[in-house]
């Protein structure tokens, strides 16, 4: 049944621009990730998969790093973990993209630098405040780590798992 709904794209100009827009400055990077930021997104993402079949959970997820004390770039890597996403279902009847909602968490993360779901504000366009992420700042920048496709405590417990392994070095 196709329903009519209203064509409202996410891309709406915002009736009161946020604090820093047309503040936006191009980003000085050094061209390359973060020095050895793949071998570590492995090893986090391994820690992760690792979690995940301990608690009997699949999904998706995702580490990035952000060098500094803010998110103006980052780097990041994803492995799926049984599955991209989720067929319908009773409690959805749209499925889910999981990759799409560990990536929303992890935007949440960049700009409130708190874990997903504990903002303490009501979630922006685009994100949906779902619990699952984590965040913390490292030696050297901003560590991110965020999973979907399990309930959301046990989604948290798998992204400590590799925010734990970022922590170690970055």
């Amino acid at each position: 049944m196709l329903m009519n709904t209203p064509n409202v794209p996410a891309q709406d100009k915002p009736a009161v621009p946020a604090p820093d827009a047309g503040q936006s400055q191009p980003v000085a990077t050094s061209g390359k990730p973060a020095c050895g930021f793949a071998e570590l997104a492995d090893k986090a993402l391994l820690a992760m998969q690792q979690r995940a079949a301990e608690l009997k959970v699949t999904g998706v997820a995702v580490v990035a790093f952000s060098e500094g004390d803010s998110v103006k770039s980052w780097s990041s890597k994803m492995v799926v973990v049984g599955n991209l996403k989720t067929g319908p279902s009773q409690n959805d009847p749209a499925g889910a993209n999981l990759l799409a909602i560990a990536y929303a968490k992890a935007a949440e993360m960049a700009d409130t630098l708190k874990a997903s779901g504990s903002a303490g504000r009501p979630p922006l366009k685009g994100e949906f405040g779902w619990q699952g992420g984590v965040v913390a700042k490292g030696q050297t920048g901003i560590l991110i780590a965020a999973f979907s496709g399990g309930p959301s405590a046990d989604d948290v417990k798998i992204s400590q798992a590799g925010l734990a392994v970022l922590s170690q070095s970055l």
